[in-house]
């Protein structure tokens, strides 16, 4: 019998940031290459799986769509608990937004995540469609990515599906390499 086995990974990632950033027009852009123009806010929390391939890899994904409500702010540590990596997002047009990832998110998800994840964390800047309404430029999420020590800094468009499919990817293959997973790409 000849033929290569596939290996299977499972990687829980959790997507954080402020209510309205587009986290979950994020994922559904990732998952169905979809958007939808009303916004229904994410109520404790929502989780999607997909599975992707990566070489020789199946690599099955937990996506953890976190509500931002305060209301929920007791039982979110619990959510973070067998956490892979996380996508820090922020809205490109809302500056509280960006400076809520730092004050809220990031300290979150250090204190609940991080030693179980490594570095495996991305920023996202959203919403980059919407130039004339930025607040927020590349250079301050630049800025912003280095003080966090962040994998990698990306801005996306959930709604035109910019960058979308690339940020998964390279939260990934972040986990995977992180987990001595060797990866051409």
């Amino acid at each position: 019998m000849t033929g290569s086995v596939l290996k299977e990974y499972i990687l829980k990632l959790v997507v954080l940031g402020d209510a309205a950033v587009g986290k979950t027009s994020l994922i559904n852009q990732y998952m169905l290459h979809s958007f939808k123009e009303d916004y229904k806010p994410t109520l404790g929390v929502n989780i999607l799986t997909k599975v992707v391939k990566i070489e020789d890899y199946n690599v099955r994904l937990i996506l953890w769509d976190l509500a931002a409500q305060s209301k929920y702010e007791l039982s979110r540590k619990l959510f973070f608990q067998g956490c892979s990596g996380a996508l820090l997002v922020y809205d490109v047009t809302r500056y509280t937004s960006f400076s809520n990832v730092k004050e809220k998110w990031y300290e979150d998800f250090i204190r609940y995540a991080l030693p179980e994840t490594g570095g495996n964390y991305l920023l996202i800047g959203n919403k980059v469609d919407l130039a004339d309404e930025r607040t927020v430029t590349t250079e301050e999420g630049e800025k912003m990515a280095n003080k966090l020590n962040v994998a990698d800094f990306i801005e996306t468009s959930a709604k035109n599906g910019k960058n979308v499919d690339s940020t998964f990817k390279t939260l990934v293959l972040c986990v995977l390499r992180n987990k001595g997973v060797k990866i051409l790409q």
